[in-house]
């Protein structure tokens, strides 16, 4: 197996070469003859650039930044798309306001961030908890607000194509390019909350892009901000012991990021982007399973300390052609390395995620290295108007983190080593892929596709996608695709040296404490997570008016379960006359599903097309979220989440918005981690509720823009009423009314 990895490694890089050197060979072959196939063929877009247009994608564009700006992180906009929450990991409400975006309810994990089509992995430094969670804020907030140019948001069918962890869809951040003209701006943000318990938001970012010569340009941004942690008083009606439950976590941004662009021909661009970023948060009180916390855990969240810091530095070598008659390439080198720094927190076996009273630091390192390139070109087959698209990927990780490996074993586990444990791990994977993007008829446009990836420890897997586009009348389009995705287990779960270890209260129920507690291990013979997505939709759009309605459905397979579940049962090692130690592994679940409907509706009420006043909406409802063996939910989504604005273009100068947004009722699991039934309130549920905001914006001249508004304007306020599934479904606080005021100076 690791021999066919080297071959396809060395394949793909052979066919990144390939990939570089075709299009010239094609060029020069169409500067001696002329090719009269390409001559009549006409051109359509890309598969790429099809699949953009399928339900399952939205758009934000600079537009909606700039008139709905998050505090920090740009989850907080991307939320409000059809299909997407923030959630935890699982439904086990650990760490539940450190939410991440959720697509399609298919979980954090399986939606994979890319900046500039780069994927981000930083968060994969971070160890996972026995309930599947990581201590994380995602990967959503390394680019500043103002350097982002528009956020694509790829669900179901439409993001098979980008390979391993896209399952449930892509969140691709678009940053700003060089501009032909030196321009420069300079944003400041403030943010300040009603109740002085909840975090303030201060940020400064700034802008600078031009040419330096005929050739050469360049684009450089820098963003410093600060959102403060929840004060620890926040949910203290809820607190059963020393801490109360924590509320959201603050964060400290400082980013530097510069791309140098060389055009060295009318027809060749090669580009650098490095960057440097460092996020340091402000401590709230968190930890996983420990209810009544710690005198450490008290005194650090008083002190607003820094407790874990991530630096993330990022490179990229990437070659653009443009051939003419549609044919372009890409090529690509990237590196991504992170260091994740925190206070030692707690394995299994005592206060799980709490910090370690001795404060002492860690460090885990994680690097990627990512090679990959596409060529684009019209052809004519079958007498069929088409745009063939074939590709290629290599991409190796790389972990270190001793401490996680720490947890000490009190027996001899099967398949772990004895003595110091490697907290060394790595991962390598190639692909390649082919789409088309065939015009059948006049109206219908079919897009198929195959991708093929190796792992070197998980084997071949075949991603095969069926997308389509049918305009039946000239308002009125159907569309409509499947295809296969996959996630490989990550480097925590894959490595069977990675243990937790509990005295009891962790064990399954069917498997109770014989005494030395039981034992989770790492499984180097997980198999890869699969589902296979579906959805059909319409769209109606004329002169401003539009609407859409899609149905989605994924049957997801072997997902990686971390609770401890019964199946094959334990290794049981005696330890004594009467007393035992029982060893489980990680294992894949049997069956999964997913199932809702998105939708939109867009009315133009003042102005041609709405171009004066214009009410947009959109909607997800979820019909299923569960595991099927279990029939527990997958993770705590609502039932339904309705978003609504009103856009008022009032004139060339001054605009304003009011927004809505309603969330439906939220159930959580009815069962514990170790398999009982749960009683009491972690049955609670969360009630729907709406939450309500206003702005406005004002063009003072050409060189200066302010915008003042207004979130949570009635003050809708919900509590975390526990730290992790014991609150039921109310984990998570959702911050009461605050106003906020930005400012931006342009040339």
């Amino acid at each position: 197996m690791q021999s066919l990895s080297f071959r396809l490694a060395g394949t793909s890089v052979a066919v990144l070469a390939a990939l570089a050197v075709w299009p010239h060979a094609a060029h020069a072959q169409s500067s001696n003859a002329p090719v009269s196939t390409l001559a009549t063929v006409e051109v359509l877009g890309t598969a790429e650039e099809e699949l953009k247009q399928a339900p399952g994608v939205s758009i934000i564009t600079e537009q909606d930044l700039r008139e709905r700006p998050p505090a920090n992180d740009i989850a907080e906009l991307i939320r409000t798309m059809p299909g997407v929450n923030l959630t935890g990991n699982s439904a086990s409400g650990q760490y539940g306001n450190n939410r991440q975006i959720d697509l399609r309810g298919m979980g954090p994990e399986n939606t994979l961030v890319l900046i500039d089509g780069v994927p981000v992995t930083s968060r994969n430094s971070i160890r996972m908890g026995r309930s599947g969670e990581r201590n994380t804020r995602g990967d959503t907030n390394w680019v500043p607000v103002e350097a982002i140019e528009r956020v694509e948001v790829l669900r179901g069918p439409a993001a098979a194509r980008y390979g391993s962890g896209a399952a449930g869809g892509v969140v691709n951040i678009i940053t700003k390019r060089p501009t032909d003209k030196l321009s420069g701006s300079v944003t400041v943000y403030g943010l300040v909350p009603q109740h002085s318990e909840e975090g303030s938001t201060r940020r400064a970012s700034f802008n600078l892009a031009g040419p330096v010569s005929d050739k050469f340009s360049f684009r450089l941004y820098g963003n410093v901000a600060k959102t403060d942690a929840d004060d620890l008083s926040l949910n203290e009606e809820y607190a059963t012991g020393v801490t109360p439950p924590a509320g959201r976590e603050g964060v400290k941004n400082r980013d530097i990021n510069a791309l140098f662009r060389w055009d060295l021909t009318d027809q060749q661009v090669l580009e650098l982007d490095t960057g440097f970023s460092r996020q340091g948060n402000i401590y709230a009180g968190d930890r996983a399973v420990s209810t009544t916390g710690t005198e450490t855990a008290t005194e650090l969240a008083n002190e607003g300390a820094e407790t874990n810091t991530m630096y993330r530095r990022t490179a990229t070598l990437t070659h653009r052609g443009n051939w003419g008659a549609g044919r372009t390439s890409r090529v690509s080198l990237s590196y991504e390395g992170t260091d994740n720094s925190r206070y030692n927190e707690g394995l299994a076996g005592g206060p799980e995620g709490s910090i370690s009273d001795n404060l002492q630091k860690s460090t885990s390192k994680l690097q990627n290295y990512i090679a990959s390139g596409e060529y684009n070109t019209p052809i004519r087959l079958g007498g069929l108007n088409q745009v063939l698209t074939v590709g290629a990927e290599y991409r190796q990780e790389k972990l270190d983190d001793p401490y996680s490996m720490s947890q000490s074993a009190g027996v001899d586990l099967p398949g772990v080593d004895g003595g110091t444990r490697s907290g060394k791990s790595s991962a390598k994977s190639a692909a390649v892929f082919i789409e088309d993007n065939i015009e059948v008829v006049p109206g219908l446009i079919m897009t198929p596709g195959l991708r093929f990836d190796h792992h070197d420890q998980f084997g071949s897997n075949w991603s095969p996608s069926l997308n389509a586009s049918y305009e039946l009348t000239p308002t009125i389009t159907l569309k409509g695709g499947l295809a296969r995705a996959f996630k490989a287990p990550n480097l925590y779960q894959s490595n069977p040296n990675y243990l937790y270890y509990t005295r009891g209260n962790g064990c399954p129920v069917n498997y109770p404490n014989q005494g030395e507690g039981c034992y989770i291990l790492g499984n180097a013979d997980l198999q890869p997570e699969t589902s296979f997505n579906k959805e059909i939709g319409i769209a109606y759009n004329d002169r401003g008016w539009g609407a859409g309605l899609t149905y989605f459905h994924n049957n997801y397979k072997n997902k990686i379960t971390a609770d401890m579940s019964d199946q094959g049962g334990p290794v049981v090692i005696p330890t004594g006359p009467d007393t035992a130690a029982q060893a489980f592994r990680w294992v894949n679940a049997d069956r999964a599903v997913v199932q809702g409907l998105e939708g939109n509706l867009d009315i133009p009420l003042l102005g041609d097309e709405g171009s004066r006043l214009r009410w947009t909406n959109s909607f997800t409802y979820m019909i299923e979220n569960k595991d099927k063996s279990t029939n527990q939910p997958l993770s705590i989504i609502p039932r339904y989440t309705v978003n609504s604005m009103l856009d008022w273009r009032i004139n060339e100068q001054f605009s304003a918005q009011a927004t809505a947004t309603f969330y439906g009722k939220q159930k959580p699991r009815d069962r514990t981690q170790s398999g009982g039934d749960a009683t009491g309130d972690a049955l609670n549920e969360r009630g729907s509720y709406a939450v309500f905001g206003i702005s406005a914006g004002y063009q003072v001249n050409r060189s200066l823009y302010l915008r003042a508004g207004i979130d949570n304007l009635f003050d809708k306020r919900l509590f975390r009423e526990n730290n992790s599934s014991g609150a039921g479904a109310a984990t998570y606080n959702e911050p009461g009314r605050a106003y906020y005021l930005t400012a931006t100076a342009s040339f």
